[in-house]
C-alpha cells in the first residue's frame, strides 16, 4: 500500500486556532439530542435550544453555565453575526428557573440557591449588553426565568402560543431578572399590575403590553428562523426589517388589548408609592376589578412549597400579614451584600 503524504496544515493565529478548537468541543458536547441545551452554529447565526421539553424547557444552573460563555464566544466572533434562542418541545419557550431544585438546595444548607441567582442575573445582563442582535423566539409558556433570558435581548418573537407571565410574587418572591428594571418601563401602570398580580398575557396581547416586539404565527417560526440564518453579514435593521416583514403578514385578527377595558383604573390604583397605598386605594375603589385584585394571593422557601410542593395554595408568611412588614424589613431587603454584592 502505498504511504499517503499528509500536508501539514496552514498555522492559524492563536486566537482564530481556539475558536477552531472550542467550536469543535461545543459540536461534539451539544451534538446529543438529549442535551439540557443545545449550542450549535448555523451559517452566521449561533443557535440556542433549550431542550428540556419534559420540564417545559425550565431553566436549571448547568445550562446557565453553557449559554453565558457561549454568548461571549460569539459576541466576539467576527463570523457570527446574531444570536437566535428558542425552545423544543411545542409548549414552553421556557417556564422559569427550577426553583423547586433551588428550593431543596437551599433547605439543605447548598450553596446552589445563591449560585444560581447570581449566574442567572449575570446572563440576564449579558443578554441585554450584548453586541450581536439577539433574537428571542418565545413561543409557548415564557415565564420567570424564561422572561429573563427573552426580554432583555434586541428581539422577542410572540406567537399565538405565548403565555406570559411574572408569577414570582405567589412564591414570596420579588419579579427577579431583571423585573424591576423592564416592567415599570411599560405603558402606564401595566408593568406594576403585572408585578404585583402575576396576571398572564397570551399572544399577541405581549406585543400590545410591550413586553414582544413582533408577533408571528407560530407555524411561520422555522421558515422565519432559516430566513434568519440565510442573511449574508446582517445588520440590526436587516433583522428588523425580516421580522416587521413577518409581523405584517400575521393572520391572527386585530383584538383589543385584553386589559383595555381596565387601564384607567389600573394606571389609577397602582400609581401609589407603597404596597399599603395601593391596597387602600384598591379597598376604597370596591368596584368588581379592585375587589379581585386583593383576592389574589415570607418567605421563597415557603411560597415554592405552597404552589409546587405540598400545593396547598396556603403559604404561612412572615410576616403574616402586609401591616407588619416594616420599613426596616425592607431596608434589610436591600442592603449591601459586601463582598458578595454580584459583580457584572
Amino acid at each position: 500500500m502505498a504511504a499517503r503524504v499528509l500536508r501539514p496544515l496552514p498555522r492559524l493565529k492563536p486566537f482564530s486556532r481556539l475558536q477552531v478548537i472550542l467550536q469543535h468541543l461545543r459540536m461534539s458536547k451539544h451534538a446529543d439530542s438529549t442535551a439540557e441545551v443545545l449550542l450549535e452554529k448555523r451559517g452566521g447565526a449561533g443557535i440556542i435550544t433549550l431542550n428540556r421539553p419534559k420540564a417545559l424547557n425550565a431553566l436549571n444552573i448547568s445550562m446557565i453555565q453553557q449559554i453565558y460563555p457561549q454568548i461571549k464566544t460569539w459576541e466576539q466572533d467576527p463570523e457570527t453575526f446574531l444570536i437566535i434562542i428558542k425552545g423544543t418541545g411545542g409548549k414552553a419557550f421556557c417556564a422559569g428557573g427550577d426553583i423547586r431544585a433551588i428550593t431543596e438546595a437551599g433547605k439543605a444548607g447548598d450553596r446552589l440557591a445563591q449560585d444560581f441567582f447570581r449566574e442567572e442575573y449575570m446572563l440576564n445582563n449579558a443578554i441585554g449588553t450584548c453586541k450581536k442582535p439577539y433574537v428571542a423566539l418565545i413561543d409557548g409558556i415564557t415565564m420567570g426565568g424564561g422572561v429573563g433570558l427573552s426580554v432583555h435581548g434586541h428581539f422577542r418573537v410572540a406567537t399565538e402560543k405565548t403565555l406570559f407571565a411574572m408569577p414570582e410574587t405567589a412564591i414570596g418572591l420579588f419579579p427577579d431578572v431583571g423585573g424591576g428594571y423592564f416592567l415599570p418601563r411599560l405603558s402606564g401602570k401595566v408593568g406594576y399590575y403585572l408585578a404585583l398580580t402575576g396576571f398572564r398575557l397570551k399572544g399577541r396581547d405581549v406585543l400590545k403590553a410591550g413586553i414582544a416586539t413582533h408577533f408571528v404565527d407560530s407555524e411561520q417560526l422555522p421558515t422565519l428562523e432559516k430566513d434568519l440564518i440565510a442573511l449574508k453579514s446582517p445588520s440590526m435593521e436587516n433583522i428588523a426589517d425580516l421580522l416587521n416583514a413577518y409581523h405584517m403578514k400575521s393572520k391572527v385578527d386585530q383584538e383589543k388589548f385584553v386589559l383595555d377595558e381596565h387601564m384607567e383604573k389600573i394606571n389609577s390604583l397602582f400609581s401609589a408609592n407603597s404596597m399599603e397605598e395601593i391596597v387602600k386605594k384598591l379597598k376604597q375603589d370596591g368596584s368588581p376589578f379592585a375587589t379581585k385584585q386583593l383576592e389574589r394571593g415570607h418567605d421563597f422557601y415557603e411560597g415554592v412549597r405552597a404552589v409546587l410542593i405540598d400545593k396547598d395554595q396556603s403559604p404561612r408568611w412572615k410576616p403574616a400579614a402586609l401591616e407588619d412588614v416594616s420599613d426596616e424589613f425592607v431596608d434589610d431587603c436591600f442592603k449591601p451584600l459586601g463582598k458578595n454584592d454580584l459583580k457584572l
